[in-house]
């Protein structure tokens, strides 16, 4: 498969050109990558307005993640969830009042972001049986009720999976129902890109979804920030007239060059077998999750480049299970008090995985008081997300918060999954979540 933009930057950095443009490091090498760092110049496209090598390289995208159109982002799923959620407002019927979406609770803080600047109304679900924050898991029985009870339809349904914790949701059921009712299903995909090229095909696209983004650089081999915006085929609205001005809606006039190379040399490199490497990958992470198992430790193992340990389980927080691999010079994706995230790709060594499972030893029983897991609930809507979002502020420490109503989204990153949403009236059980999350301050509106 061809590689326009990379191939274009690289003859422009052989022909050695008096760089009178932008970016001011003028090529002059400082990081390494300075040369091949450009901007807009005569044939290197418009990510926003793609006639030339951008277009060529998204259409090959397009074709390896069989869309009806996939669009590049350099900002990552922030960017993309923005644009998903505008282009889908776009097409739904004007009634009176605000638009509403019908969402999880566990959204990105980007998608509430997105829906302070649009002036969204967000109708939450909530999962039906316990959950940590992280996850919201809803079967299609549940969002047939929920729509089923609704006065107005929602303009789009959105959900998040896989979860941080590696949840898969039931994308093929949840889109028959989304079918049924004609509510477009958008997904936010960050973690899974690496799904369509699985022997058997994960993806949103290929299991219903009408539009979801990916975080290229989560799961594949391309540079930070780097994300697609994937309109599906049998999409029920043509959402890919907006996808462009909806990205640029949400993202910058400066896209950065070296993450569009990455995404177009991703590519050749996902298109010349990286499907047999993903395999070869999940059969290895399997093989550890065996041998961590018999040493006694508890495993999550839903998403297939993702291992969750749950530490609670063994007596011990996932803080400190991150900690002690810190020391053994691992880092981990990501931990709370009761879990830890490992992240694996094809990039992940054979010798990486041998220092992981030689990093653990077997699991001491040893005795643990068993707390009781605090969990989100509903709280009241006191204003919009935009007018607190938008509102006076103040800072206040996490204790002293009760009663009141969340200026800014509360939330570490990550999750980057908001504890209290912005407009909700806080609540003990939130203000015990901020805690246990490491938020010791919040910001409420400041009310008259």
């Amino acid at each position: 498969m061809d590689t326009p933009i990379y191939d274009f930057v690289k003859e422009y950095q052989k022909k050695g050109i008096v760089r009178l443009h932008m970016p001011g490091h003028k090529g002059s090498s400082f990081l390494g990558c300075e040369p091949m760092d450009i901007t807009e110049v005569n044939g290197a496209d418009d990510l926003y307005h793609p006639q030339g090598i951008i277009r060529q390289s998204e259409e090959n995208a397009t074709q390896l993640f069989g869309a009806r159109r996939t669009f590049y982002a350099t900002g990552g799923s922030s960017q993309c969830i923005g644009a998903m959620v505008y282009t889908a407002m776009l097409h739904c019927k004007k009634g009176q009042g605000k638009p509403v979406i019908l969402a999880a609770r566990n959204a990105h803080k980007a998608f509430l972001h997105s829906c302070a600047l649009l002036d969204l109304e967000v109708q939450w679900i909530y999962p039906e049986e316990e959950a940590t924050l992280c996850a919201c898991p809803i079967s299609p029985q549940q969002l047939d009720r929920i729509l089923k009870s609704m006065e107005a339809l929602p303009f789009a349904l959105y959900i998040t999976s896989p979860d941080y914790l590696g949840g898969m949701a039931d994308i093929r059921g949840i889109s028959a129902v989304c079918k049924k009712f004609g509510v477009p299903l958008l997904v936010d995909n960050a973690h899974g890109a690496y799904l369509r090229f699985l022997p058997e095909s994960l993806h949103p696209l290929d299991l219903g979804a009408d539009m979801c983004c990916d975080s290229a650089h989560k799961t594949l081999p391309v540079l930070t920030g780097g994300a697609y915006l994937h309109i599906a085929k049998d999409a029920i609205a043509p959402f890919e007239n907006d996808g462009k001005n909806a990205l640029a809606l949400f993202g910058s006039t400066s896209p950065s060059y070296l993450t569009l190379q990455s995404l177009d040399l991703c590519n050749r490199i996902v298109a010349e077998g990286y499907g047999e490497k993903i395999a070869v990958c999940t059969k290895k992470i399997n093989q550890l999750a065996l041998r961590l198992t018999k040493l006694g430790y508890s495993l999550q193992h839903f998403e297939p480049l993702k291992l969750v340990m749950e530490g609670a389980k063994i007596g011990i927080t996932g803080y400190a299970l991150a900690e002690f691999l810190r020391e053994k010079g691992i880092e981990a994706e990501f931990a709370d008090e009761d879990h830890l995230v490992l992240m694996f790709t094809p990039e992940t060594k054979d010798i990486d995985f041998e220092k992981i499972e030689a990093a653990f030893p077997p699991v001491i029983a040893r005795s643990w008081e068993a707390r009781k897991t605090v969990l989100l609930v509903e709280s009241e809507q006191a204003m919009s997300i935009r007018e607190a979002m938008f509102a006076k502020r103040r800072t206040v420490w996490a204790e002293q918060a009760l009663g009141q109503i969340c200026a800014a989204p509360a939330v570490s990153c990550p999750p980057a999954i908001p504890i209290a949403i912005s407009g909700e009236r806080i609540t003990q059980e939130m203000i015990a979540l901020f805690l246990l999350y490491g938020i010791e301050e919040i910001d409420v509106v400041e009310e008259a």
